[in-house]
């Protein structure tokens, strides 16, 4: 018996096999876990549904989270499927124009592209709940959804991302508020940095992610399958009594300060 054998989730937001969302569905695969997956567009179709092929055919569906049309119609297909509910739902979604990821904060953020990565980066995590709130509703379920530590510390070139971020993790809370009462627990994986697709937007993110595995206690950079055991410990009942936390999974950075020179 897996970790989450008996329960059933939709992992939205896998884009390649870097992906922190691959990490989190191949966790849950191997844990017991009955998986839907969606994809973005017609041009991300044939890749999620290879990953799927890797779940025992999993179910894929379209899902622009953009779009309230198209989030209505997902989870009037998936209750197609799923008739008596679901159990866990993963946001592993984030974006904003290039142009807002480098340059100084100030003279790149632009009024359209700070309304965008927090249409797309945190509005998304609520405008599915309220979706999938009747198909979830008494089932002791779990949202998850996915941060970074540049929503409490300013970043190089993570800029309006970073205010998108923060909005999430307040959004987490207040989720967690309105939803408890109903048996559905909320909560949020805040990452260390890994190479996906996402990331690779971000400029000079290979030195980010060398400064990070000289800074981390654990001297190294965490991997998509570390997030995905994280990620099935908080969607599991052993968590059942955590809602509306973000669990750091980042090697320890968040806690360090000023590093020295080990050879002084």
């Amino acid at each position: 018996m897996g970790l989450l054998s008996g329960k059933r989730a939709l992992v939205i937001g896998i884009a390649s096999k870097l992906s922190i969302a691959k990490g989190i569905a191949d966790a849950f695969h191997r844990e017991g876990a009955e998986l839907a997956l969606t994809y973005q567009n017609d041009k991300l179709q044939k890749r999620v549904e290879g990953f799927a092929a890797e779940y025992n055919n999993a179910l894929t569906l379209p899902c622009d989270v953009a779009s309230d049309v198209q989030i209505q119609a997902l989870f009037e297909r998936l209750g197609e499927h799923w008739s008596d509910g679901f159990d866990i739902l993963v946001h592993a979604v984030g974006f904003a124009p290039g142009d807002q990821l480098d340059g100084n904060f100030v003279d790149v953020t632009t009024r359209e592209g700070f309304a965008i990565a927090h249409d797309i980066s945190s509005y998304s995590f609520v405008a599915l709940a309220k979706g999938a709130r009747e198909l979830m509703r008494g089932r002791n379920g779990s949202l998850l959804t996915l941060t970074y530590l540049g929503s409490e510390r300013a970043i190089t070139n993570y800029n309006v991302m970073g205010l998108a971020k923060a909005s999430l993790e307040a959004n987490t809370r207040y989720m967690a508020a309105s939803l408890g009462p109903e048996g559905t627990r909320v909560n949020a994986i805040s990452a260390g940095p890994i190479r996906t697709l996402a990331a690779s937007g971000i400029k000079s993110f290979r030195k980010m992610l060398a400064e990070s595995a000289r800074q981390t206690p654990l001297q190294r950079t965490v991997t998509i399958e570390e997030v995905g055991n994280a990620a099935t410990f908080l969607c599991s009942d052993w968590a059942s009594g955590i809602t509306g936390e973000i669990l750091y999974v980042d090697g320890g950075f968040n806690i360090s300060g000023m590093r020295g020179d080990d050879s002084e």
